[in-house]
């Protein structure tokens, strides 16, 4: 028996389903984006267009073989061409190494959720191509000088074991607060480096919205996403340390429409509860309290962003539902 010859499970159903979402999304902007790029940035972006594009072939014919129906997920309607670029300067590397970034973490998470050999190969392989892209990417926005690395610091020479109970403090009487670890300071660095990049998208995502409450939507994305870089920011401030900053990457005065509005709704979507991942991993690994707290407050409001951003999309049928489970209730009644 060969592991095709075995049925695929609901985890591996729901894994290349949502694969599908995200790749024909990804597309979708890069068509966009290589439109409008120079040379040296075209070649990485449709790189990945290539990757992306095979990897929908390929859940297509997983799909064909259960006899399943093909998800729609997002196609050339989606997409307009012939518009000037909403984007400016290297935005388009910014957003595919934020992406490849997602993409990391979500099919290093499908992975481990597969059990046939060729769907676990399947995103062993999307991992390995993510990973290439995003270190070119990471490579190239370096020397572009658009890419701020995270603080150096001085190698450690001894071992320490925590022995103070205000370690894990934000505060006491008798002593200031405790400088940040590196472990802290890179989850902020990394989280502070990614809204950036989300701030700038929802700026572009707002000027061209044609439906007005989706354009108070991403406007709010836009507010949430200086409020995560400010709060964030403050907390390496409190240690010496500059938080990042880009002058590329900013979002042109276009007004005219390159993506729909289900488009935009579902990336927002998408990199919302990436953020509410990220930030959960930041509380977690934090050990000072006032961390965790404030990662909590903003994991709320980040909360409620998403939310609200799903009651848009249902209300305008740009909701595609997941694969469902057999109600078998109904054999009961």
């Amino acid at each position: 028996m060969t592991s095709r010859d075995v049925p695929i499970t609901s985890s591996e159903l729901a894994n290349l389903w949502m694969t599908f979402q995200e790749k024909t999304m990804i597309i979708r902007m890069l068509e966009h984006f290589i439109e409008h790029a120079n040379n040296t940035e075209k070649q990485l972006l449709l790189t990945h267009y290539n990757n992306a594009s095979k990897a929908i072939e390929i859940i297509k014919g997983i799909f064909q073989q259960e006899e399943a129906v093909i998800p729609i997920g997002f196609t050339e309607s989606d997409v307009q061409k012939g518009v000037p670029k909403l984007f400016d300067y290297l935005f388009d590397i910014m957003y595919l190494h934020m992406m490849t970034k997602v993409e990391m973490s979500l099919y290093s998470l499908f992975c481990g959720m597969s059990y046939r050999k060729d769907i676990n190969d399947f995103f062993i392989n999307l991992t390995a191509e993510a990973q290439e892209i995003n270190c070119q990417a990471t490579q190239f926005l370096l020397e572009k000088g658009v890419l701020v690395r995270p603080a150096f610091v001085s190698m450690p020479k001894e071992v320490h074991f925590v022995e103070n109970k205000n370690y894990r403090s934000s505060f006491n009487l008798f002593s200031e607060t405790r400088s940040l670890n590196t472990i802290e300071v890179s989850l902020i660095h990394h989280a502070i480096e990614t809204n950036l990049v989300g701030m700038q998208l929802m700026i572009g995502f707002a000027q061209v919205a044609s439906n007005k409450e989706v354009q108070n939507y991403l406007v709010k994305g836009m507010k949430l996403s200086k409020k995560i870089e400010i709060d964030l920011g403050e907390f390496l401030r409190q240690s010496y340390i500059e938080p990042p900053a880009s002058h590329a990457g900013k979002a042109t005065a276009s007004k005219l429409p390159p993506f729909s509005d289900k488009l935009m709704m579902y990336n927002t979507s998408l990199l919302t509860s990436f953020g509410l991942g990220s930030n959960a991993l930041g509380g977690a690994f934090s050990l000072r309290n006032d961390l965790p707290a404030k990662m909590a407050l903003l994991a709320k409001d980040i909360f409620t962003f998403a939310q609200d951003g799903g009651k848009i999309m249902i209300k305008n049928g740009w909701m595609e539902e997941p694969p469902q489970i057999e109600d078998r209730n109904q054999l009961t009644k």
